[in-house]
């Protein structure tokens, strides 16, 4: 008899239709039932010894909430047997949706089931679930956005490290990180067994993209990184089962059903006995021509537009041509942006790493960027090199023409007749929240008529040095700003088309922001997960605001 191994999770719902991701045991046929009668059912396909499925779910009414189960083989194995949470549900969008719900965050190392001491204190994706499990009627995110850092492939739990153990000789690069598809889907496993965050996956639909720690801190910093990963002897299998378990795991539940019924690589996989070879062929391409695949991908929640932005894999290298973006992925992300003008109330882009960063970060950034490529001689190049590697100097001011090109895009989607009431990036990765609110000076190309907002929102559960707390406070501050001066000056860096200033924050600790979007109307709220007495945790209200009205 078929066993559920992982899941399930909600992943793609609108009106009528949703998708149902689950591992099992074994091979089966999985099937979802919802108690108002709608249904769907998929033959599992086979990745690396693991079976998984991707339930179409057909036949929901909009605006309506039903509880489902599933089932494998026609034997029910979700709910669980004397579960303490509530049923799990899909609730469907009225059509047209009166108010959408957009909780974000992003790097959630995973709680360790051993119950190993946590350094990383309340994890916020873990108290929501507690919150909503406790009050099944109250107000829950229509979607959570989870921007980078599912799991650390590079950052693992003692118990991780001691099954790591047992399976090679952690003295043996890659060490106590990651190395192959097993070792990924034990990641996933560590998350997503995690009782609180499996019933709330289960019952709020997520979409996800990738940051560097899903595959490797760092990952594609530069082309001289790319080199020295690809000379070393485990690599390969590391960022070809990076790619392949993050397909799987991530990737295939952000797709519509319209979409996966014309998916190549979805078709291929579920045509084989065994889809490994087709997916590893797959993910060898990515890896070789990042042009070759696109995961970045739009969803749309009524009148509210989200573009989830690779900002990992469709890098360009090269210090003569550096781009956040390859040309093919910066003109779907501008084409997604512009299309329809005037049928969206607001623009979402989701993208792990910041647009706006702290004036002294982004002077240093662009600095670096101008260096490394030979700006002050080869000297200068190696040591900017060698700092960008151990700074992290990799966000979108390290790729300045992209950065540019990212503001004259926003500048344009929120400028006309037709714009929409806000443009909100939404990002994580930094490990601590902020938001930033830019100008653009007059008759300086596109500008504005709307409020642009970047709004940071990292970790979900992790930490940062203190030392790294007080750059970050100094990095905003009025010396820091001409420190910055200084670095571009140095580096011969074109001055910014745009300026901003910090409006709030920043907040350190783990929290979870939330968007409550309704017409032309906006408002924010930031829940940071505390301890209370007794080893529980409650999400506090840090900050409330309107972003339009």
């Amino acid at each position: 008899m078929a066993g559920l191994r992982l899941g399930p999770l909600l992943r793609y719902v609108d009106g009528s239709t949703a998708t149902v991701w689950v591992e099992s045991d074994r091979p089966c046929t999985a099937e979802v039932r919802c108690a108002d009668g709608a249904k769907g059912s998929t033959h599992t396909f086979r990745i690396a010894g693991h079976h998984y499925a991707l339930v179409p779910v057909e036949g929901l009414e909009p605006g309506t909430e039903t509880a489902y189960e599933v089932l494998l083989d026609g034997h029910r194995v979700w709910p669980l047997d004397a579960s303490p949470f509530p049923p799990s549900t899909i609730r469907t969008p009225a059509e047209p949706a009166e108010e959408v719900r957009v909780s974000f965050g992003s790097c959630r190392w995973a709680i360790s089931p051993t119950g190993e001491k946590d350094p990383m204190g309340p994890d916020a994706l873990d108290t929501l679930a507690v919150r909503l499990a406790a009050a099944p009627q109250a107000q829950r995110p229509d979607v959570l956005v989870l921007l980078g850092d599912q799991v650390y492939a590079d950052m693992v739990s003692q118990a991780t490290r001691q099954w790591l153990a047992e399976r090679r000789d952690l003295n043996e690069p890659p060490g106590d990180q990651v190395a192959d598809y097993e070792e990924y889907a034990h990641l996933y496993d560590e998350s997503w067994l995690d009782p609180e965050v499996r019933w709330l996956l289960s019952t709020v639909p997520s979409c996800m993209i990738f940051d560097d720690h899903d595959v490797i801190d760092d990952w594609n910093t530069s082309a001289a990184w790319v080199a020295e990963m690809r000379a070393t002897p485990w690599w390969n299998e590391r960022i070809l089962s990076g790619l392949m378990s993050y397909w799987v795991y991530q990737h295939l539940g952000n797709l519509p059903p319209s979409e996966l019924a014309s998916d190549p690589v979805y078709a291929a996989v579920r045509a084989s006995a065994d889809g490994t070879d087709a997916l590893r062929a797959f993910a060898t391409r990515a890896d070789a021509d990042p042009a070759s695949t696109r995961w970045s991908y739009r969803r749309d929640f009524g009148r509210v537009r989200l573009l989830m932005v690779d900002t990992r894999a469709a890098r360009v290298l090269d210090e003569s041509g550096r781009a956040m973006l390859d040309a093919d992925e910066a003109h779907w992300l501008r084409d997604q942006a512009l299309d329809a003008p005037g049928s969206y109330d607001h623009l979402l882009i989701g993208t792990s790493l910041p647009w706006l960063l702290p004036h002294l970060v982004h002077d240093v950034e662009g600095w670096n960027a101008a260096l490394a490529r030979g700006e002050r001689g080869p000297r200068w190049a190696r040591f900017a090199e060698d700092l960008r590697r151990r700074s992290d100097l990799e966000h979108w001011p390290a790729f300045p023409e992209s950065f540019a090109a990212l503001t004259d895009l926003i500048a344009e989607a929120g400028s006309g007749p037709d714009a929409p009431a806000s443009v909100c990036v939404l990002s994580g990765d930094v490990h601590h929240a902020y938001l930033a609110e830019p100008t653009w000076p007059r008759g300086e190309g596109p500008r504005p008529d709307v409020r642009v907002l970047q709004l940071t929102c990292s970790p979900m559960h992790n930490s940062i040095h203190p030392a790294i707390r007080l750059g970050f406070r100094f990095g905003w501050s009025r010396v820091g700003r001409a420190l910055g001066r200084r670095f571009a000056r140095h580096g011969r860096t074109a001055r910014a088309k745009v300026d901003w200033r910090r409006t709030d924050g920043p907040w350190f600790g783990n929290h979870l922001m939330t968007l409550t979007l309704r017409g032309r109307s906006g408002t924010l709220a930031l829940d940071r997960a505390r301890p209370v007495r007794g080893g529980s945790a409650r999400l506090e209200r840090v900050r409330d605001s309107a972003i339009s009205t």
